[in-house]
């Protein structure tokens, strides 16, 4: 379980300077932690560890009894009470304050604490006194995550560095439940005066890092600016190098990530206090990083040199320890109880961290690793050396850190031997590290081979070829593969990985191979080959052998083929096997009874599978039972399309040998489906996407002659393939050789030509105005329009002139950009009528077509548009006498679309309007009243509906004369 709260050692004296340089007032660092506790509520027990400064404020320390922190789920601000107080040193106190809070639901919560005041003259945070010191941490509530908690830090974050001289401290984050750890620093957090609210943290105004303060500083080489920096993946923090003493604060975020998902981070906020004076650290070796077999025993030195020449005394801390850096147990400060951030066996370190040891001083670092120590992410270890200098010299203390990766033995003694029928029996000796939860996980491929384990190189790549085919419990010791996909004939290897449960991890290194064929007691298909090409009167022969390793005695006769067809190269629904033949089965081998030619079929169509069973008499019975049926074996279907001056074919096939690694043939005719074929190309293929060739005209096959061609978009070509395949397993031996030889389907294809036509030119037979005026022309209601072209030739421009037909399109409208195809006129036909309109308005154009397909562009584009035509008489008589008593316009008004009509008296006033297209004026006022005989003047705005959508307006302006029954006389 991982312990949430900072375990350090009462009465370990940190580096920190005890002088008058660190007098202040309040809190110099800190950090908030967090542990679930509960398996059934989303209940936390929340730690917020602070350090406060004895020199110049003492009794805010001891007053501090109690803090306010915000958990960020919108619960009120609660008062944590005060768990523990103790000395790190008589300049240093620590606090602790531990809470427990049930958040409400799952999600992302940061929990805030913010501290009246940090302690006083803090160089790098203006007014620090009156700043607020505010802590956050950010944790992911989820169920599934389970009994989550933040990772602790083992180096209090507290220490001194001098002017001048590299700096480096490392907090020793530790996370049991083995997440992985990320760090980045970021500015600390806090705020000028004080309220008591849940808002965010803010960073502290007026910041500056470090490394920028006291005029131009350098790194310790003085070769470059001075840096300040932490590394992403250890955590060690460096400051590359003072220059100017004074105490100095920085932050920095240690993520915490699980499966690549980030579930929380912490913002420790520390101090460092550099001082001036002569005395160089010291220097120190560390191993490089480890990385062992769970049980191996680590033994590695450590030498620090000072290079002042004074005595040191050398430390270690981390995860594989229990006890701190001054060798004293790991407890919670606030009960005194040791506790044990990991599984012993411990690790140990030798001197004792009180020992005096002169430069050069040597260190031993040993642990047993064990079972329990396996895990995804490396363990830390930080190795620190102190010097002890003369009097009036400040101590000064050297980290450097190394990491051990701790993965699970590699799984012994793994056999595989045959199960009843297809399957597969793996046993393995009992695993060494039973850890709970722990799984087997079983993986396989087809065939045997050798598999390259680099050190340190857990589970099996991606790349390997392997599946997993099954867990099972660590302390299972056999499985059974049942899979009836597995092939008789086939070689298959099986390999071991130990998988540990989360959030640990950790995989096992894999194991040997185990490799076993499957038992050849049934007969084995090896020919399923297309001997012609037809929808109807297709033909395949098939081909098997009689069953392999079955014994004379081992079943009784008499024995039967059965085979079986059915349609496709895979399984889906409604392809079902159907029974074609049934076939006596003499195993003495005189008879040909393991062949069968399959007619009546199509053959150009999607391919077939063949299966054959075999039955043998069952003693005492009599009765015909089947032994196995054999793997299922498929045609092989080919594909043609054509390209650019060539045809690529592709090819595929379902069968249980192997087509891959081998040279399959290719082969051309120029007569047709049925040939001659000739062999124009060998293909090696290697896996199944590289069944592939692209046909350019080439002949690279001599054996039959070469035929070498130009292929012409003009002319068909036929194709044919033949595969070559072969059973992996050894124990199979075919004669009169092993090669597997199948024809495909034949398939035919021509090239293409992107060389497209040139556009033709196009012309509209003219409108005749003057056959739409009279009486005739009224009752015409259908109109059509003769389009003729011609085809172009191109000029300088390349254009493909054959010709196949022709396309042609239509618009309503002018301003339509788009038309809709009318139709296709196969070629030489130059001509089309469009017949049935309504309006001979609208808009053409015609465009090639090749033989090949290809377009043209679009021919000039020609419009049509209509005869407006609207005329009014000059007088009417509307006395009811059946005669010309309604005002309209004269037959016959062509390409009206509307009117607007009024009627003015001789004085100017309006006394008709409408918008009848036809008028139908009967004489009258708007209003119904009879209007006298007279001279009336009358304004026809007309709109005709041509080829433009908006259409024309006119204007027709003139006079009528309407006469009543006395003047018309």
């Amino acid at each position: 379980m991982k312990a949430n709260y900072l375990l350090i050692l009462l009465g370990f004296c940190c580096l920190f300077v005890l002088g008058n340089e660190a007098s202040a007032t309040h809190v110099r660092a800190g950090e908030i932690t967090t542990r679930r506790i509960s398996n059934t509520s989303l209940t936390y027990e929340i730690t917020a560890t602070l350090y406060f400064d004895e020199g110049g404020g003492r009794m805010a320390s001891e007053q501090e009894n109690d803090i306010d922190m915000c958990f960020g789920d919108g619960s009120p601000i609660a008062q944590v009470r005060r768990s523990f107080r103790g000395n790190i040193n008589r300049n240093t106190t620590i606090n602790i304050y531990r809470t427990t809070h049930t958040f409400p639901g799952p999600g992302t919560y940061n929990i805030i604490t913010i501290i009246t005041n940090r302690n006083d003259n803090t160089r790098n945070i203006p007014n620090s006194v009156n700043t607020t010191f505010e802590l956050r941490t950010t944790i992911v509530v989820s169920a599934p995550l389970g009994l989550n908690s933040t990772p602790v830090m083992l180096n209090p974050p507290l220490d001194s560095a001098r002017v001048g001289q590299k700096f480096c401290h490392n907090p020793a984050a530790f996370d049991s439940d083995g997440d992985s750890l990320a760090y980045r620093l970021t500015t600390p957090a806090g705020r000028q005066g004080w309220d008591v609210t849940c808002r965010p943290t803010q960073f502290v105004a007026g910041y500056q890092r470090p490394e920028v303060i006291g005029g131009s500083p350098t790194t310790e080489t003085g070769n470059a600016p001075a840096t300040l920096t932490i590394d992403p993946r250890t955590g060690d923090l460096c400051w590359d190098a003072p220059a100017e003493k004074g105490q100095y604060n920085v932050a920095f975020i240690i993520e915490e990530y699980r499966d690549g998902i980030k579930v929380g981070e912490i913002v420790r906020d520390m101090q460092i206090v550099v001082v001036e004076g002569t005395n160089r650290r010291p220097e120190l070796r560390v191993p490089d990083d480890l990385c062992v077999e769970a049980g191996t025993i680590i033994n590695q030195a450590i030498t620090a040199t000072d290079p002042d020449g004074n005595r040191l005394q050398l430390s270690a801390f981390g995860g594989p320890f229990n006890v701190g850096p001054d060798g004293r147990p790991y407890t919670d400060p606030t009960n005194n109880q040791p506790i044990n951030i990991i599984a012993p066996p411990f690790a140990t370190f030798n001197p004792r961290p009180d020992q005096t040891l002169n430069s050069p001083a040597t260190g031993t670092f040993r642990w047993q690793t064990a079972c329990a120590h396996v895990r995804e992410e490396p363990y830390d270890v930080v190795i620190r050396a102190v010097d002890l200098p003369a009097r009036g010299q400040t101590q000064l203390a050297t980290l450097e850190s190394f990491r051990i990766r701790v993965y699970a033995p590699r799984p012994q003694n793994l056999t595989a031997r045959p199960g009843t029928g297809r399957a597969t029996i793996l046993t393995w000796s009992a695993y060494a590290c039973g850890v709970p939860g722990a799984e087997m996980v079983i993986y396989r491929r087809e065939g045997c081979t050798t598999l390259a384990t680099p050190p340190c190189s857990t589970g099996i790549g991606a790349t390997a070829g392997y599946t997993e085919i099954g867990r099972v419990p660590i302390t299972a010791t056999t499985f059974t593969d049942t899979d009836p996909s597995l092939r008789r004939g086939a070689s298959y290897s099986y390999r071991l990985v130990a998988a540990f449960p989360r959030p640990r991890g950790g995989e096992s290194v894999v194991s040997n191979e185990a490799c076993l064929a499957l038992p050849l007691q049934v007969p084995l298909m090896t020919n399923v080959t297309v001997d012609s090409t037809d929808a109807t009167r297709g033909r395949i022969t098939v081909r098997w052998t009689r069953p392999i390793g079955l014994g004379a005695t081992d079943v009784g006769g008499p024995f039967q083929y059965r085979l079986f067809r059915a349609p496709g190269l895979t399984a889906t629904a409604g392809n079902d096997f159907v029974q074609i033949a049934v076939i006596d089965a003499d195993l003495s081998g005189t008879r040909a009874d393991t062949v069968y030619v399959d007619r009546g079929l199509n053959t150009s169509g999607g391919g077939y599978r063949y299966r054959v069973e075999f039955y043998y008499t069952e003693a005492g019975t009599g009765a015909l039972t089947r032994l196995d049926v054999t793997d299922a074996a498929s045609s092989v279907v080919l594909a043609a399309a054509g390209e650019l001056r060539r045809v690529r074919l592709s090819w595929s096939a379902n069968v249980p040998w192997d087509n891959t690694n081998q040279r399959h043939r290719v082969y051309r005719s120029v007569s047709g489906p049925n040939g001659p074929f000739n062999r124009i190309a060998e293909v090696a293929v290697q896996g199944p996407n590289t069944f592939t060739f692209t046909d350019t005209g080439s002949d690279s096959f001599a054996g039959d002659g070469v035929q070498t061609l130009t292929l012409s978009p003009d002319s068909v070509y036929c194709y044919r393939v033949e595969t070559v395949g072969v059973y992996t397993n050894p124990a199979v031996s075919l004669r009169p050789q092993n090669e597997l030889l199948n024809y495909s389907q034949a398939v035919c294809a021509s090239p293409i030509d992107t060389t497209r036509p040139c556009p033709p030119r196009l012309s509209l037979d003219s409108l005749d105005c003057s056959s739409l005026r009279g009486e005739a022309a009224c009752n015409q209601t259908s109109f059509s329009n003769t389009l003729n072209w011609q085809a172009a030739t191109g000029g300088n421009q390349p254009c493909d002139t054959r010709i196949a037909s022709y396309n042609v399109y239509y618009a309503r409208y002018e301003e339509d950009t788009e038309h809709q195809r009318l139709t296709g006129v196969p070629a030489p036909t130059t001509t089309f009528q469009h017949t049935s309109l309504t309006s001979v308005a609208g808009c053409y154009y015609v465009t090639a077509v090749t033989r090949g397909g290809l377009e043209s562009a679009p021919s000039n584009r020609v419009c049509k548009d209509i005869c407006p035509v609207f005329e009014l008489p000059n007088v009417f008589t509307p006395n009811g006498d059946g005669k010309n008593d309604v005002f309209v316009p004269l037959p016959c008004p062509a390409g009206v679309v509307s009117v607007q009509f009024v009627v003015y008296n001789r004085f100017g006033g309006k006394v008709f309007e409408t918008s009848d297209v036809n008028i139908n004026w009967s004489g009258r006022t708007s209003g119904g009243q009879e209007l006298s005989a007279g001279l009336y003047y009358y304004q026809a705005s007309v709109r005709f509906g041509g080829v433009s959508r908006n259409g024309s307006v006119q204007v027709y302006k003139g006079w009528v004369q309407l006469m009543r029954e006395s003047n018309a006389k």
